[in-house]
Parts: C-alpha cells; structure tokens; sequence
C-alpha cells in the first residue's frame, strides 16, 4: 500500500483569536491537499500559540488556561479531516486530566469523525516542575485505512521500549510530533527517530515547531525540520531520508509504502 503523508513545520507566531490560529491551521491541511496528501501531521504544542492571545493585560495567558480551548481544537480539526477527507495528527494539545493536573496529548483525527487520542508517556522536566503535567498511563495504536499508526510525542521517541512496544501492537508508521529550542534537543529526537526505525523496520514521520512566542515561557525559541524516516536497507534512500517532494519551505509531503 502507498500513501502519501504531509510534515508541518508548524511557524509560532503571536496571535489576537483563535480564529487567527484556525486560519493558520488550515492553511497547511489546503496545501497539503492540492497534493494529495492522505495524512498530515502537526508538531507538539502547536496550541500553546493561542496562550499569546493574552489576557488583555499584555501578558499571556497561562498554561492552565489552555485545555479551556479543548472543544475549539476538537471541532477545527474535526471539521478540516471531514472538509478535505484527510486524517490529520493535530500536534499536541494541552488536556484537563482532572486532579488539577494536566496531560499532552496528541490527536488523530478521522474523517468520518473519530477522534483518538495518545497521551505522552515521557515528560520533561519542564512539563513537570512548570507546567505541572502528568505522563500518559498506556500505549495504544490506531487503525486507519492505510495500515496501523502509533502516536509517540518528541521525548517518547528516545525510549527504545516504546517504540518496540508499538511495532508488537501493529503499528506500521510511527508518527512523532515534537518540540525542541535548540539544535540539541532536535538532534535527540532526529537521531532517535533514526535508530528507531532502524531497530524495528518501521516508517517515523516527525516534525517539529519553529518560529517563537514572544510572550509565552518556554515557548520562545523553537528549532525543528520535518522529515519521514524509512529503515537503511535496499529498497529505501541510503540516508533513510524518504524525500519526493516538497510543498513549501515548512509543509513537505512524500509518500510511504508499507
């Protein structure tokens, strides 16, 4: 089978609505389309640009206040998946997950209005001690019509187990949205999504987010590049860098055969 997949390097960038945010989001599911792209994927804490919308004061709103957008983000991407009849991994948005605690969890959004949902297993420290988050409590994997998909959000990645755990459930393609400041933090993640799908002959389809919230923490520097990764053998690119086209400097789209 052969399917064609979609890797937004998602620019954060200040905002005033959601509307603003919703346009945006669009944008790249519209260029990916006129492609032919099947499944698209967003990076992780894509959704922290609607903090900069602010309190009306000039700061940004804080961490806590971002699952108030949960029923905004279900219907946006619910709605674009349905409107272009594309599956869409929405990045990562920031969930209540009761107790006062928090959970990251990326989004698989279907076209016939199905939404599954993967909580991160591996926080870091940020997430913890700043934003007070708690980890995921189980790995599942996801059917769709071009094979078995897994949702492994940036620091899951560099878990060996995880990703072994996921090939033994069936997955056939990893997705890994990700969030990294610098080029450390990316190359981790970069370097893990490599060895990942070497050890367990499985496509990883990874982004992460770019461009900077002035007013938000943590969130004000951001280096990623999107990329799909094939396993090193014969019948994949040398490199294990699948790249047949590109959309635009930050959506980039190839295909998978699996």
């Amino acid at each position: 089978m052969k399917f064609r997949v979609a890797a937004v390097q998602y620019k954060l960038e200040d905002i005033a609505s959601f509307g603003q945010f919703a346009d945006q989001a669009e944008h790249y599911v519209r260029n990916a389309s006129e492609y032919g792209v099947n499944v698209v994927l967003f990076p992780e804490f894509m959704t922290t640009q609607l903090l900069s919308i602010g309190d009306g004061t000039g700061k940004a709103l804080p961490i806590e206040r971002l699952p108030e957008f949960t029923d905004e983000y279900v219907r946006l991407f619910g709605r674009l998946a349905a409107a272009y009849d594309m599956h869409i991994v929405g990045g990562t948005h920031v969930i209540d997950a009761g107790g006062g605690k928090r959970r990251n969890a990326a989004h698989l959004f279907h076209p016939d209005g199905r939404v599954d949902v993967q909580p991160k297993l591996h926080l870091t420290p940020t997430e913890v001690a700043e934003w007070n988050m708690s980890p995921g409590e189980g790995l599942e994997v996801f059917e769709t019509p071009y094979g078995t998909v897994a949702m492994l959000t940036c620091y899951d990645i560099e878990f060996p187990e995880i990703v072994r755990m996921a090939r033994a459930k069936g997955a056939d393609v990893i997705f890994c949205p990700s969030c990294t400041d610098d080029r450390h933090g990316f190359f981790r993640v970069r370097y893990c999504c490599h060895a990942r799908a070497v050890e367990n002959q499985v496509y990883i389809v990874t982004t992460g987010t770019v461009g900077s919230l002035r007013t938000v923490d943590f969130m004000r520097a951001n280096y990623g590049q999107a990329a799909v990764i094939a396993p090193n053998d014969i019948p994949f690119r040398r490199r294990g860098l699948s790249r047949k086209a590109k959309l635009t400097t930050i959506c980039s789209s190839w295909p998978i055969s699996i």
